[in-house]
C-alpha cells in the first residue's frame, strides 16, 4: 500500500527470501568520504537493507569505531562477493559471510571481465546451484538477458538482478526492452535492477519497467550531496512504483486532443 506521496493503491509487498521489506531501494556502503556521511545517507534513504563487500571490509572487527558500528540499526545485511573472478572464490566468500555475518542471504556477482565488469553468468549459474543446496538465499546479479534470468529463477535464486549498465558507470537503463521481457519471465521472485543507476530519473524509470527493487551504490555515494540524492532515489522509486501500478497511457503516433469538441 503506497500512502507517503498522498495516493493509496493496492499493492503487493517487496518479500525477499520470505522477509517483507517496506521500501523498494537497497543501497550499497561502499565510496562514501567518512563513515558519518554513509551512515546519515543510509539513514535518509529509507532503505531496510544494505549490501557489504565482503572481501573489502575486516569481518571480524566489531569495535566502537569499525564500519560495522556505522550501519544504521535494524538494516538488514546483504553480504555481496564483489571482487571475486572465479566459482571457487565466490563460494569460499559466501560461506564466510554466512559464518561472519551470521545470515542466509548472499548477493552472488562473479566477475568475467575486469575493465567492464560484467557478469559471468555461467559460473553465476553453476554457484547459484551449488548455494542453493548449501540453504543459502542467492540474490544473483547478473546481465539483462531474459535467458538467463530464467534460468537462474529455475536454478533457486531467492531474487534475480540484472544490470542496468556497468557497475558504477552511470549511464542508466541501456536496454530498456530487455528489461521489459526479464519482467515477463520472473515471476515467483523479485526482479531487483542492480548496476548502472545514475539519477533518480533512471530509477523512476526502472520501477515504472516493473523492476520490484532498485539496488544503487556510486549514484548516491559520487553525488555532490550524498544526502539530498538518497532522498531523491526513494521518492523516484515510489513514483516509479505508482505509475507501473496506475498504468501508462497509450503511445499514439498522432495528436489526441486533450479536451476534444463536443457534437
Amino acid at each position: 500500500m503506497i500512502t507517503e506521496i498522498g495516493t493509496e493503491i493496492n499493492d503487493k509487498p517487496l518479500v525477499i527470501a520470505g522477509k517483507t521489506y517496506g521500501s523498494r531501494l537497497i543501497t550499497g556502503t561502499g565510496k562514501y568520504k567518512t563513515l558519518d556521511l554513509m551512515k546519515q545517507t543510509l539513514e535518509t534513504s529509507g532503505s531496510e537493507m544494505v549490501t557489504v563487500a565482503i572481501r573489502r571490509v575486516d569481518l571480524t572487527d566489531r569495535s566502537p569505531q569499525s564500519f560495522w558500528q556505522y550501519l544504521p540499526k535494524g538494516m538488514d545485511i546483504l553480504p555481496n562477493t564483489a571482487g571475486c573472478y572465479n566459482l571457487a572464490d565466490a563460494l569460499r566468500c559466501a560461506r564466510l559471510a554466512r559464518e561472519l555475518v551470521e545470515t542466509n542471504l548472499i548477493k552472488l556477482e562473479i566477475i568475467a571481465d575486469a575493465k567492464t565488469l560484467l557478469p559471468d553468468t555461467e559460473a553465476l549459474l553453476e554457484g547459484t546451484k551449488v548455494l542453493e543446496k548449501e540453504g543459502f538465499k542467492v540474490l544473483a546479479y547478473t546481465n539483462d538477458d531474459p535467458i538467463m534470468a530464467r534460468k537462474l529463477e529455475e536454478a533457486g535464486a531467492a531474487a534475480v538482478m540484472p544490470l542496468a549498465a556497468p557497475i558504477g558507470s552511470g549511464q542508466g537503463i541501456l536496454n530498456p526492452i530487455n528489461i521489459r521481457f526479464i519482467r515477463d519471465v520472473i515471476k515467483n521472485v523479485p526482479l531487483i535492477l542492480d548496476a548502472g543507476v545514475g539519477t533518480a530519473s533512471d530509477a523512476a524509470e526502472a520501477m515504472e519497467l516493473g523492476a520490484d527493487a532498485v539496488l544503487m551504490n556510486t549514484a548516491i555515494a559520487e553525488a555532490q550531496d550524498t544526502v539530498a540524492m538518497a532522498r531523491a532515489m526513494s521518492l523516484a522509486i515510489q513514483a516509479g512504483r505508482l505509475a507501473f501500478l496506475a498504468g501508462r497511457m497509450p503511445k499514439r503516433l498522432y495528436a489526441s486532443a486533450s479536451s476534444p469538441v463536443q457534437k
